[in-house]
């Protein structure tokens, strides 16, 4: 018969989670960006929409703006129409980086959280009604699963697969 562990505190539980839950989003952004051939990663397969290199890109600002600048106070100041219009065409290793930092700096964020400090406001009314730093973190770890979607079909558009199986 299987034994549950000890119960652990919600804060603990919640710390784990999150940060599980945003490595498993940066090892399918990673296995999105590595899918393709390096020469791709700027492609935009359809005349609407983004390249993959792009949504890299956004979602590395996205992190440093909201968790960086709004929890962690980086001082990192956004250009979010740079995000999806940068004309540099950035080597994937320096993208995968830059993504990796931002999702580094999120990790050591949700490290220093304190029960109380899920609870602390944030303002950003103008981009969504979310008040608290859960809120914040919540948001951007559901705003990275939309986006991993679209980087999912850009690279079937490509041509080319995850090898990911279906996981939920």
């Amino acid at each position: 018969m299987h034994q549950e562990a000890a119960p652990s505190s919600l804060h603990a539980t919640l710390q784990e989670e999150l940060k599980r839950y945003f490595e498993h989003l940066a090892g399918r952004v990673q296995k999105a960006l590595f899918a393709i051939p390096e020469e791709h990663v700027w492609t935009r397969p359809f005349p609407f929409g983004n390249s993959l290199g792009h949504l890299v890109l956004h979602l590395t600002g996205n992190l440093n703006h909201y968790i960086g600048a709004g929890i962690a106070r980086t001082g990192y100041v956004r250009n979010r129409t740079r995000e999806f219009t940068d004309p540099n065409w950035y080597p994937r290793s320096e993208l995968w980086q830059g993504f990796r930092q931002a999702v580094d700096m999120v990790l050591e964020t949700l490290d220093r959280q304190r029960p109380k400090d899920w609870l602390h406001p944030v303002d950003f009314p103008d981009r969504h009604p979310i008040r608290t730093r859960l809120g914040l973190f919540l948001v951007c770890a559901s705003h990275m699963n939309n986006h991993i979607g679209q980087m999912a079909y850009l690279v079937q558009a490509l041509g080319q697969h995850t090898g990911e199986p279906p996981v939920w």
